[in-house]
């Protein structure tokens, strides 16, 4: 097998592993109230981040650098793996943060809204996103020109297999470190992972439908897999609870958004859409306590 396919399977795995953990615990029967508009949306996302997105970043940086590049191709090969890995880390994760971030500015928020219209936290909706946000998500094309530099192999398996698991894990519907936070001897720990990792808490808190439960924190708590980044930048809220209601305010108002709406927009855009963003971008402010 491939070292793609190969990649490929394990992020399989970890989706089929905390699905099954979604069922089994019955968090996926009692709080995911998903519509045909949010399957549509959350199904046809995932296939166009995996079939296109992704592939034309990576096809395309390749083309770019064998054409315009060639003496640089596998220039950074003979790299240790740690070097590679954390220049990874900074070119993919931390400016996917700071791509996050400035999603939540009125500008992209059009392009990010569809994440945070789902009424619910659950692995089916972790990729769930315009088609033009990740069509333009930095770390996308970093990645693309890093791997055409001489990261591919295992380094980026390793890498990109462990950051799909953590952001998984963070959008699960099961929240795994609700019982660890319990168990006193893992106190020390958990103290670590949360300031280190996207966990159910912190990111639970940032689909939040409002802050002023004091545990909704859609303002900030943007890392994917490093949410280190937000203790460095103070956009970091830790308080190891879980919003009782997830979702966009304006929503429950008004109804949902078509799938088509928010998955291809400004292509394709409602009436409430055009309204909101002609007053100041009102869609981004619409959670506002």
């Amino acid at each position: 097998m491939e070292i793609s396919g190969f990649q490929n399977v394990l992020i399989l795995i970890a989706i089929a592993g905390f699905a099954l953990m979604e069922f089994a615990s019955r968090r996926y029967q009692t709080t995911v109230h998903a519509t045909a508009n949010d399957t549509k949306l959350d199904f046809l996302v995932f296939v166009s981040v995996v079939s296109i997105s992704q592939p034309t970043a990576i096809l395309l940086t390749q083309h770019i650098g064998e054409t315009w590049f060639a003496q640089w191709q596998g220039a950074l090969a003979d790299w240790p793996w740690w070097a590679m890995f954390g220049v990874l880390v900074l070119g993919d994760d931390l400016t996917q943060y700071l791509w996050h971030r400035a999603s939540h500015s009125p500008l992209l928020w059009p392009l990010h809204r569809a994440h945070h219209s789902a009424q619910y936290m659950s692995v089916r909706m972790t990729f769930r996103n315009n088609f033009f946000y990740y069509l333009m998500m930095p770390g996308l094309w970093i990645a693309g020109a890093l791997l055409f530099l001489g990261f591919g192999g295992w380094v980026y398996v390793l890498y990109l297999s462990i950051k799909m698991t953590i952001i998984l894990g963070a959008h699960c519907a099961w929240r795994w470190d609700e019982p660890l936070y319990k168990i006193r001897a893992l106190g020390p720990l958990m103290w670590v992972v949360e300031r280190t990792i996207s966990t159910p808490a912190t990111h639970w808190a940032h689909h939040a439908l409002t802050n002023k439960d004091g545990i909704g924190h859609y303002t900030g708590n943007f890392g994917n897999m490093f949410f280190l980044w937000d203790v460095i930048f103070g956009t970091a809220h830790i308080t190891r609870k879980y919003p009782e209601h997830i979702g966009l305010m304006d929503d429950r108002i008004h109804g949902q958004e078509h799938w088509a709406h928010q998955m291809f927009y400004p292509l394709a855009h409602s009436r409430r859409a055009d309204s909101a963003l002609k007053f100041g971008g009102t869609i981004y402010d619409e959670n506002k306590p």
